[in-house]
């Protein structure tokens, strides 16, 4: 299928600090001085350099806001969580000299690790964020000794419930002018199905723009990270092919 951009991330914690909700404001800024110098030992690929948002430089802030990398204050349910006490202090952004692979540091998980590129190479991202995840893993454990949280029936423990497991999120940005056409709650339907689950590209909050849509993996848990993420590009090819039809069937010129 024809896609614009493909992404995948998964959230991470280290052994021995908060989860977001409860962290102190000495645990955050200890695992962002971790990560810090952690990440300037990032070779190949995966170097590049870190953003820390407090005192960030307003041409970079601009740069990293036109990237679509940053990640903003006032999200109410963060808010009310205590997610975003001492903000922004402990919070940055790395990203790779490419812009193909980033961390978000101190987010709503400690680690956001995320691995994105144009075009719909899913294959090639997924590869690059296996690199990341054990680079970022053995990079922190060789600083600080201590491991990413991990339960044996639960998978990976990450703040929000609906990320345990793998904690996996597989996406595409794809146009879909037919199912826009039929009509948006037909394509949620249609996604419940294939187990997916479709939002705007201005991400979980940000509505709906247009006829592109972000489709990703819906479930975290009880799955393998390759199943999920064949889980995705199966749907979503299936998703684009009954697309097509629904064009002819909307009487839409591409």
């Amino acid at each position: 299928a024809p896609v614009h951009s493909s992404r995948i991330r998964v959230g991470r914690n280290i052994d021995g600090f908060g989860l977001s909700a409860g962290i102190t404001q000495q645990q955050r800024l200890d695992v962002e001085k971790l990560f810090k110098s952690a990440s300037q030992k990032f070779s190949g690929e995966l170097a590049g350099d870190y953003y820390p948002l407090t005192g960030m430089d307003e041409k970079v802030r601009q740069q990293l806001v036109d990237d679509h990398f940053l990640f903003m204050s006032g999200d109410p349910n963060l808010k009310v969580g205590g997610m975003e006490r001492d903000w922004p202090e402990g919070r940055g952004i790395f990203h790779n000299n490419e812009k193909t692979f980033l961390v978000w540091v101190n987010e709503e998980d400690q680690f956001r690790i995320i691995s994105m590129q144009k075009g719909g190479d899913v294959k090639g991202v997924f590869e690059r964020l296996v690199k990341a995840i054990d680079t970022v893993g053995s990079s922190v454990k060789a600083e600080s000794g201590k491991e990413f949280m991990l339960d044996e029936k639960y998978g990976y423990i990450h703040t929000c419930p609906t990320n345990l497991g793998t904690g996996m999120r597989a996406s595409v940005h794809i146009d879909l002018p037919g199912w826009t056409a039929e009509g948006v709650d037909k394509l949620k339907a249609r996604c419940e199905e294939l187990a997916l689950q479709p939002r705007g590209t201005r991400g979980e909050s940000g509505g709906q723009t247009g006829h592109t849509y972000d489709i990703s993996n819906k479930h975290r848990l009880g799955y393998s990270e390759v199943q999920l993420v064949q889980t995705m590009i199966d749907g979503v090819n299936k998703l684009y092919k009954e697309d097509v039809d629904l064009q002819k069937k909307h009487n839409i010129s591409a």
